[in-house]
């Protein structure tokens, strides 16, 4: 099994419950040599490209965007990811870590529901990249805006004169598509959605288009200089001309999933609490005791 961690967080706990259960079943653990200093030393270190390639599942430890590098990482040759929350809300992630022995045992046995993912193929001005969740082209911060042109099967649709431009798969649509006005997509769909965030002209709504149609933004001569993002990562500083191709790849990524419809509920709770105008702990003083009780991991704290 593999282990990817959270580049931050103190992942000692989880890592000791893993450790223990693989010595227990006698399984064989590693990590990027990256990680090695911080996993005890029976976990075997490799190259960070050969994790994924070795492993039969993996194990990421951390939230929403350590997941999306463990699905990424695995691109080439997709492999179940079982994921453990220690982030502030993780949509992707199911398993707490008071879960996770029995979650190992029920991997191994095979008493899992695969749930796959789609991802949008990138070429990012002749560089390739993959995106879990989504794209975005964003201004640089006092530099003006982003002006791009979108066309879609080669015909011109129109332009973007906004802060950014976010283009997501339907996993992706409930993160910075969703914080830019766009849509709730369904994750059963086939499909992909373009939003712009603080339009000042140019398409000022959310564009939904078919998983088959293939997708151009090239950045207009009166563009401000764009960063584009993968995931939320920086990819490209401050491009000034250029052009992002984007497909849509049926099941690139393998989500381990034990009980689809609990995890369903919590992700409804965590987008209704998103819209809530409240702090957590005022929400709290709203509940029964008991609900109360049972819902203290559920909220997220304040940004």
């Amino acid at each position: 099994m593999g282990l990817v961690l959270h580049p931050t967080r103190d992942v000692t706990e989880v890592v000791g419950i893993i450790e223990r259960w693989a010595t227990r079943h006698r399984k064989t653990l590693i990590v990027r040599e990256e990680d090695q200093h911080r996993v005890p030393s029976c976990v075997e270190p490799v190259p960070a490209e050969e994790v994924a390639a070795r492993a039969d599942a993996l194990i990421s430890v951390g939230g929403d965007g350590t997941m999306l590098g463990a699905l990424r990482s695995a691109i080439r040759d997709p492999k179940p990811v079982l994921g453990v929350h220690l982030g502030h809300l993780g949509f992707l992630v199911e398993i707490e870590p008071p879960e996770l022995p029995d979650a190992l045992s029920r991997l191994l046995s095979k008493d899992f529901t695969i749930e796959s993912h789609a991802c949008l193929a990138c070429d990012v001005c002749g560089d390739d990249v993959v995106a879990f969740n989504d794209i975005a082209l964003v201004r640089q911060p006092g530099s003006g805006f982003v002006s791009v042109t979108l066309a879609i099967d080669g015909q011109q649709y129109g332009y973007y004169r906004s802060d950014a431009v976010v283009v997501s798969t339907p996993i992706g649509s409930t993160a910075y598509s969703y914080a830019a006005g766009g849509p709730l997509i369904s994750p059963a769909a086939d499909s992909v959605v373009i939003t712009p965030s603080a339009p000042m002209a140019g398409i000022s709504r959310s564009v939904v288009l078919a998983a088959d149609e293939k997708i151009r933004l090239e950045i207009r001569p009166d563009s401000s200089p764009v960063v584009v993002e993968m995931d939320g990562l920086v990819f490209r500083d401050a491009a000034t001309e250029g052009a992002v191709d984007i497909t849509y790849r049926r099941n690139a990524g393998l989500v381990v999933r034990f009980d689809p419809l609990r995890y369903q509920e919590r992700n409804q709770l965590k987008m209704t609490l998103l819209d809530l105008p409240f702090l957590p702990e005022q929400l709290r003083e709203l509940l029964p005791d008991e609900l109360r009780r049972r819902t203290e991991q559920e909220i997220p704290p304040p940004c």
